[in-house]
């Protein structure tokens, strides 16, 4: 473990405590409550989720507006999507999604994605200007199970051998809008898994990151992708081997749930994936995201 950072707060004679979670993505930041953060001791926070990408917080004590007003230091906020329940925000908080497998008194459950294995995947990319970040604060979790994956895109551009990249420069690859994260068919459309008519969005494989400059692997979500320009079977080859190379070990953090954690990531620089756990364990998260402004693009002039 990389020993601990420190990064002077803006105007404040306290420190941010800094500690890498993984090599490829993520640090942890201690010692900060996250209800009384200024707009100026937020500064360097922001800059340090640029850097790695993923920002974990542990034993925060968050009520809805707490949650809110923090998410809103990274921009502004896109309301929860509508998925499978139907309903899946917090009674008038239309921010804030709430992601459980808890079934309420009517039957129903509280809200969305349930109990099963989330596969790998970033948030809404098959929208033109995906969502810039996700964050994910903790208020039930089950005994064991749910960790959540996350996978750092950079790194695994870094390390991807050149023959591989050589075949997805300059390309584009459709990101799938029929299914969530869970497998669900999204409210509105019907089931479709042809790559080739699917309903989706194409983006480059290979982005900069409009904050940093930095160029990252942009994959979306597996099921029904494809890269433009090449026979399905080509495709499916390809993509093969780009998910197995950007979700392999060295690239990869797994974060074991505590009650109180915010994580966070960087939707234009990750991927991340859900554990499965037992449906009968109750699992409650809250969940704000960040809405885009830029497009993905293989290149932003103004990037830093």
């Amino acid at each position: 473990m990389a020993q601990a950072e420190k990064t002077t707060r803006f105007n404040h004679p306290s420190e941010i405590q800094l500690q890498p979670i993984h090599p490829s993505v993520g640090a942890e930041i201690s010692d900060v409550d996250l209800k009384t953060v200024s707009e100026d001791e937020f500064a360097p926070i922001g800059r340090l989720f640029d850097q790695y990408s993923a920002l974990l917080f542990r034993n925060q004590k968050l009520n809805e507006d707490n949650l809110l007003r923090f998410s809103r230091f990274f921009g502004d906020l896109d309301e929860a999507p509508v998925n499978e329940n139907g309903k899946t925000a917090v009674e008038g908080y239309p921010e804030i999604y709430v992601i459980s497998n808890i079934v309420g008194s009517n039957g129903k459950g509280v809200g969305s994605l349930g109990a099963g294995e989330a596969s790998w995947h970033t948030d809404m990319s098959y929208l033109e200007c995906p969502p810039r970040a996700s964050l994910l604060y903790a208020v039930e979790i089950p005994p064991q199970g749910g960790n959540t994956w996350l996978a750092g895109m950079d790194a695994a551009l870094d390390g991807m051998p050149g023959d591989l990249r050589r075949q997805i420069e300059g390309r584009r690859v459709k990101h799938d809008g029929t299914f969530n994260s869970g497998g669900f068919v999204r409210q509105g459309l019907d089931a479709n898994n042809d790559p080739l008519t699917c309903v989706g969005t194409f983006h480059p494989a290979i982005c900069k990151h409009p904050q940093t400059g930095r160029e990252v692997l942009f994959l979306g979500r597996r099921r029904n992708a494809y890269v433009e320009g090449l026979s399905l079977e080509t495709s499916e080859a390809l993509l093969d081997k780009l998910w197995a190379h950007a979700t392999c070990s060295r690239f990869i953090y797994s974060h074991q749930w505590r009650v109180g954690d915010l994580l966070m990531w960087d939707n234009r620089a990750t991927l991340h994936r859900r554990d499965a756990f037992d449906l009968n364990a109750r699992r409650y998260m809250l969940r704000t995201q960040i809405k885009g402004d830029d497009r993905p693009a293989a290149d932003f002039t103004s990037a830093a």
